[in-house]
């Protein structure tokens, strides 16, 4: 388990650009690994933990509000330099400018809610069952209400490695 204050973390009203800085700046140390971080805490003006961002929540929340409802084949053609390379510039510096406008957004608008939690006596099973059953990378650790930590995934399956060594 990684302290809660060791773990990066932002604000629900935290920006996604500030949340890009947060996640490029953090360095996690676990059992003498340099390891980075691929999630954020969120907590709001109470201290109270409310979600994760996951990079791809990031990603997916820059992505300019003139894209998002077009379809995926749309979006492709944008930047199909063998269909007309002077559109595909004009489509990356308009992109450009949405992805910065975007930046802007609090990160509440793409976070992610916490969807489990493990108590600080949980077996490592428990903690392999609710990440493999609801896909998540990342579990908080509460003991007597109080939130202690994290368990990520990769810590899990090297706790699995040392069990089949």
């Amino acid at each position: 388990m990684i302290p809660v204050d060791e773990y990066p973390a932002v604000r629900d009203h935290s920006t996604l650009r500030e949340a890009v800085r947060v996640i490029e700046e953090s360095r996690l140390e676990v059992d003498g690994r340099a390891s980075l971080p691929r999630v954020l805490l969120v907590f709001d003006r109470i201290d109270v933990l409310v979600g994760y961002l996951r990079r791809r929540d990031i990603m997916a929340g820059l992505e300019p509000s003139f894209l998002v409802p077009k379809p995926l084949e749309y979006r492709r053609k944008l930047f199909d330099i063998a269909v007309d390379p002077n559109l595909s510039g004009l489509a990356y510096e308009r992109t450009l400018q949405g992805i910065r406008r975007q930046a802007d957004r609090p990160v509440s608008d793409v976070m992610r809610p916490i969807e489990a939690l493990l108590a600080a006596d949980d077996h490592l099973i428990k903690a392999v069952h609710e990440m493999v059953s609801q896909d998540l990378s990342l579990i908080p650790v509460v003991e007597s209400g109080q939130l202690l930590g994290v368990v990520r995934s990769v810590d899990v399956f090297q706790a699995l490695v040392g069990l089949l060594e």
